[in-house]
């Protein structure tokens, strides 16, 4: 099953764009969660104002699906700027991110989502911009060669990323103000659903219903949104427009999602690593070819949630279902995991 026909996925699908625009806050006030990013933003947002002076540079990272556009957006309204949108793979040459820089305004907000998918080259041309809000042009070539420095309005950039290990070192240096974003509680979550009912016009949306939805949400506004719209159409249709905790069950369940959160494909991938591999451990390419997923989508997009929940954990020898997983999927462990695991891999060299 590919990820982005998943309703737990924390991929950005198309049904997505469609909607999310219109659920997203647009202030502090109305942004729900992340309570220390909202307050420690908030105090530099009315220093930079009494300022005069653009805000700091700022870098967001943590997983997908969790407010990093839409924190970005909610910035540059407070500081009464406009935002220019674009992404890491957008920005293919130098010359490109020199043509969006000369083109802001003083004060604007650049947010560059997948910042860690920049190239060396241009990385190279935003440095100095980051620094001294200026851009370094080569003019010629060969030894008549010259560098031509241009001066840029003075702007903020807000960078975004899932993979902040993946950031350079000098690019991570030159931001001065770094969050990162937690996975949401489900109270959080069903505050937020619940305001998203609101601007969806659900009939009736029960708070057992809106918690229920929360809860099995894996941490993930986007994910919260999506169950929601689903579980509002089977409301809609199978109980006169409301919301019950019943309904959003009913609804969920109907999607292959269990009371956990999980679906069908992280069941398969435990069931796999029990039956094939006694629990583990087993290495992350044999999981990815026997269970038919890439290995990278795998360890980026299934194992995260997993991880949180307790159910397998990574070891030097390779993925482990622990003591909890066993029970959730109704079969007996093994005396010991990892003798379980000893003894499949001398059956399959044998």
């Amino acid at each position: 099953m590919m990820d982005d026909e998943r309703l737990v996925s924390v991929g950005y699908t198309e049904d997505d764009r469609s909607i999310e625009t219109s659920l997203r806050p647009h202030t502090l006030r109305e942004y729900v969660g992340q309570e220390d990013v909202k307050k420690s933003l908030s105090i530099y947002i009315q220093a930079s104002l009494a300022r005069h002076e653009p805000l700091d540079h700022i870098l967001l990272y943590g997983p997908p699906g969790l407010g990093k556009t839409t924190l970005a957006s909610i910035v540059a309204a407070e500081m009464g700027q406009n935002i220019r949108v674009t992404s890491g793979p957008a920005i293919e040459k130098p010359g490109d991110l020199a043509a969006m820089l000369s083109n802001l305004s003083e004060g604007d907000v650049l947010f560059i989502d997948e910042i860690h998918r920049l190239s060396r080259a241009v990385e190279e041309v935003l440095y100095p911009a980051m620094e001294d809000f200026a851009i370094d042009i080569m003019i010629g070539k060969g030894p008549t060669a010259r560098s031509l420095r241009l001066p840029v309005p003075r702007f903020t950039l807000i960078g975004a990323t899932t993979r902040f290990g993946m950031l350079s070192a000098p690019l991570r240096d030159r931001f001065g103000i770094i969050y990162r974003l937690e996975l949401y509680t489900p109270e959080e979550l069903s505050r937020i659903v619940t305001r998203s009912a609101g601007l969806l016009k659900v009939k009736q949306a029960e708070p057992d219903g809106m918690l229920e939805i929360a809860r099995r949400s894996r941490g993930t506004p986007r994910i919260a949104n999506r169950m929601l719209r689903r579980a509002r159409d089977y409301a809609d249709v199978c109980n006169n427009g409301i919301l019950s905790a019943k309904m959003a069950d009913e609804a969920l369940v109907m999607n292959g999602v269990d009371s956990l959160g999980l679906d069908k494909t992280d069941r398969t991938m435990l069931a796999t690593m029990m039956d094939k591999f006694g629990g583990g451990p087993v290495g992350l390419d044999t999981l990815a070819a026997t269970t038919g997923e890439d290995a990278a989508t795998i360890e980026s997009v299934y194992e995260p949630y997993l991880m949180q929940l307790g159910f397998i954990m990574r070891t030097p020898r390779g993925r482990v279902c622990t003591q909890p997983a066993w029970a959730y999927m109704h079969r007996e462990m093994p005396g010991s995991a990892d003798d379980a695991g000893d003894g499949q891999q001398t059956r399959m060299e044998i």
